[in-house]
This record gives C-alpha cells, structure tokens and sequence, in this order.
C-alpha cells in the first residue's frame, strides 16, 4: 500500500476538485466521481485497485448510513411509514423476483437461485446516490422523505434475499421455514439491538462526564458497535445501525451538549463527504479487475446483458410507485392515509425514475466467494459481478443526469406546505421571541433593570430582530439567556412534534442557530 500512496493522495485531491467542480456545475457528484474513476482506471500505469466487500460492509456501510439516520426526520418516516415500509421490503422483493424469472430466462446458465442473487443484489436503489442527488434539485418534501427512508431500509431487506439466495445456489436446497425464521430474527433482532446499543450509549453520554470532543468520539463509535454486535448474533446489522441511529437522532436534545452537536455535526458531515467520495471512485476504477473477470464472455454481451437488467429494473420500480398509488386510492376510503387526495401522473413517475444504484450492490456481488465447498468455481460470479457494474454505472449516470431534466420539465406540486419557508422562518422566529419574552418576564421581571443588556435583549426580543451577536460576560446573565434558550428549545421541539406539516428541516435549522448562540455566550464565560 504504502508504494501507491502517492496515487491515492492523488485520488483524494482530485475527489476534492470533482466535488467543487459538481456544485459549481450543479451535477450531482457521485456522477462525476465515477466517471473520473473510469477514466483514470484507462490510464496506463493506473495500480489494479481491488476493493475487498468486507472494507466496504465494514469501514464505509455502518457511517454512512449512521450519518444519513441522523439527517433522516422521525416524524416524515413515521408520517411515510406505509409506503417506505412498502418499497423497502415489499418492492425489493418484487424486484428480486422479476430480476430471477428474468435472468432464468433470458441469461444462459443462469438457474432461479442465481437469478435471485443478481436480483438480491441490483434490487436497492443507493441511499448515498439519491441523497447526493437530491441535493442539487428541489422536489417535494414528501418526495425526499419517501426516498431518503426507503434507501434507509432497503439495504436490508436485500442483503437479506441475498444471504438466502447465496445458500441456495451453494448448496442447490432452499427450506422456507428456516428461512423465514431466520428472516424474522433478522429483522427484528436487528432493530431491537440497534435500539438497546443506542439506549447504551445516550446512557454512556449521560453518565460520564463527557465533552465535545469525546462525544464526538462515542459517536463515531457506536454505528460500529451496533453493525458488528448485530451481526455476531447473525442479525441485521444494517437494521441495527439505521434504528440506533434514528433513535439518537431523536433524543440527541437530552443528552448532547450545544458544543458537542455543533461539532459532532461538523465532523460528521465532512467525514461522510470524504467517505463518500472514495466509495464512488473505487466504484470507477474497479473496472479493469471487473473486466478481467469476465473471461471468455463476449464483453458486448455482457452489456447487453446489464442494459437490460437495468431497464426490468426501471420498469418494475414504476410500476411498483403506480401500484402504490392505486392501493392508497383505494385504502383510504377503509383507513386514515397520509394524503388521501389523488396525484397527478407525474409525481409517481419521477418517484420511479430515482432508482440510482451504489456501493451496496457492488460490495455484495465482490462478496460472491470465488469458489463453492467443494472447491468448484462459483457459478457466474463474474458475469454477476459485471452486470452489477452495469446497472450502477447506467442508473447513476443516466438516471442521475436525466432526473433534474425531467423535475424541471414535469414538477411535481407540493401540498404539504401551504406556508413559504420565509413565512415559517417568520412565525418562528416570533414564537421564539414570544416564548423568551414572557420567561423574562415571569421568572426575572426583577432583573431587568438590574441589567440593562438583559432589558436591550428583552427590547430587542419585542421587535424580533437577531439576538445572537449581543454577548455579555455576567455570569448571572448568562445563566439566565441559557436557561431561556433551553425554554426556545423546547418551545420548539414540541411545536415540531405537536405539527405534522411543519417541515422538520426548518425546526433543525433554528435549534442550529439556537446552539450557535449559546456556544458564543460559552466561549465569553
């Protein structure tokens, strides 16, 4: 490793000017990385990089889906919840099996199991992918909520069908009941670990007399231990990971302290974008190994052969959003559906063309093992491996180019917000200024006068301007902003969860700002 140090340094540096070449371009930057990766993979003298899936399942899976929990809201899964549960579990499999009946059929020698392990693998669109981007188009807020849980979960239920279609295919014998059994333990021991590790550590965080910095430690800690505990006791530990990690997002108010949000968060999101940016160029150079794989199958042939996995992929995906659409018609005259109104015919489209595949998929065909118990070559592993490659690089390059093209020809509406986000910042940031006003004025009207920074704060509050620069070094005044600012909070947290429509993101951002001014009034202290 260390004789190609100079390269990866070079990867890393050309990573960096790829993503402020994408947001200066607006094109989503794991498009660009791959692409690079390609490129650079043709360059003679290029090293062979060959990813190991453990490296993958191990070192990048459990923070980037512990990061993309935490981002995720509670309130628009749970709000979501019929229809993300449906895609992550139901729709998967859908998948799988039209991938199998496919490749059964039209792909010499591959039988139904193996069928079923090309479709386990391809099935899940990327969470990474569609976050990333996301982010460069605006759409819907139920839109987001609907992929960023769905790719949240599906990882899952795919390494799941994965894990059962491998056996089948290595040993030729499937037995339902086992595998229902262990499918429900699976899920269910997986989620229940991820929330017991992550009750552990909000105690852990409590208990010991952390700061900043080492929260930011444990935090960096616990995905590991949840994915790697769940996984000794033959669980899920995708499920553990992300239920862990919605749970701590969920409580992270109890036990963090403003400093050690603002930093966890800052250490968070650049590690992910580093990480993130490394998975998606490997993705790219891992060409040549593919390639070389692939032996005496016709390289044309076995593009075609990933073409047109991707397109039953596609098709399937929208069928599957329409299918849902039709259920909530028809359901919501029997039971309380999150919007009972009918959508136009574009929303369900564009919702199935973000099927964007990643590292997930390609990590699980690199774990087919090279041969079978008997020392025979696994069957296929390389075409598997390759149509794999396929299917991320066209779902990713095409569907991520063309999916701001069609947002902006076809836009969706958004009925869930009535109000703009400036006229949410607005009533905000008065409520935020009602709610201090009156614990001043109930708790300290006697202190007013005795401080009149605390009376030009009041004054201030009355004509809700930004009070965040007036920062005062008494030590009793600061006590008493503190205490009003935790009052902030909660008024706030509780409006979040008291309002179902009230987008999440902008209640973040004022406990964002909140935090920012309590930790100028820390530094003064």
């Amino acid at each position: 490793m260390l004789e190609n140090f100079a390269f990866y340094l070079s990867l890393v540096l050309l990573i960096t000017i790829l993503l402020i070449v994408a947001k200066k371009i607006k094109v989503a930057y794991p498009v660009l990385l791959v692409l690079a990766g390609l490129a650079v993979s043709f360059i003679p003298g290029t090293p062979t990089i060959k990813v190991e899936p453990e490296l993958i399942f191990l070192i990048f899976l459990p923070p980037l889906l512990y990061e993309a929990a935490w981002t995720t809201s509670w309130k628009e899964l749970w709000r979501w919840r019929r229809i993300i549960f449906s895609f992550a579990f139901v729709v998967v499999f859908l998948t799988a099996l039209s991938v199998a009946i496919f490749a059964n059929h039209f792909i010499p020698g591959f039988s139904l199991a193996l069928g079923f392990l090309l479709g386990g693998i391809v099935s899940p669109p990327d969470a990474v992918s569609s976050g990333a981007i996301l982010k460069f188009v605006k759409v819907p807020k139920r839109f987001a909520s609907i992929l960023q849980g769905e790719s949240l979960l599906n990882d899952a239920s795919s390494l799941i069908i994965f894990r059962f279609a491998m056996i089948a295919a290595a040993t030729g014998q499937f037995v339902w009941q086992d595998a229902a059994g262990s499918f429900l333990w699976m899920c269910i021991g997986g989620a229940g670990l991820g929330l017991i590790i992550g009750y552990l550590f909000l105690k852990l965080h409590k208990l010991l007399p952390t700061d900043a910095n080492t929260d930011m430690l444990l935090s960096l800690v616990a995905p590991f231990v949840m994915y790697l505990s769940a996984e000794e006791l033959h669980a899920s530990g995708v499920l553990a990971v992300v239920c862990g990690g919605l749970f701590l997002s969920y409580r992270n108010q109890d036990f963090l302290s403003s400093a050690s949000r603002l930093r966890t968060v800052t250490v968070w999101e650049s590690f992910c974008f580093l990480l993130n940016g490394i998975v998606f160029m490997m993705i790219g150079l891992e060409l040549p190994e593919i390639v070389s794989g692939l032996g005496n199958t016709n390289i044309y042939t076995a593009i075609g052969y990933g073409a047109a996995v991707t397109l039953v992929l596609v098709v399937v995906r929208i069928l599957a959003v329409y299918g849902a659409v039709i259920t909530t018609l028809i359901m919501r005259n029997y039971i309380k559906v999150a919007d009972p109104e009918s959508p136009n015919w574009k929303s369900p489209l564009l919702l199935g063309w973000t099927g964007m595949r990643g590292v997930v998929s390609l990590a699980a065909a690199l774990s087919i093992p090279l041969t079978l118990a008997d020392g025979t070559p696994f069957p296929q592993r390389n075409l598997i491996l390759f149509i794999t490659f396929v299917v991320i690089l066209l779902t990713l390059v095409v569907q991520g180019l063309t999916l701001p093209i069609l947002l902006k020809k076809f836009p969706p509406e958004d009925r869930d917000y009535i109000k703009s986000e400036k006229e949410i910042d607005y009533e905000i940031r008065t409520g935020l200024a009602q709610v201090a006003i009156d614990k001043i004025r109930t708790d300290y009207s006697d202190k007013i006068e005795s401080f009149p920074d605390l009376k030009d704060q009041l004054t201030k509050w009355e004509t809700r301007l930004n009070s965040s620069e007036i920062i005062i070094n008494y030590k009793e005044y600061q006590n008493i902003y503190s205490e009003v600012i935790n009052t902030q909070k909660k008024w706030l947290i509780n409006k979040n969860r008291k309002e179902l429509l009230l987008d999440e993101e902008i209640i973040r951002k004022h406990l964002r700002l909140l935090d920012l001014q309590e930790e100028k009034m820390n530094i003064m202290r």
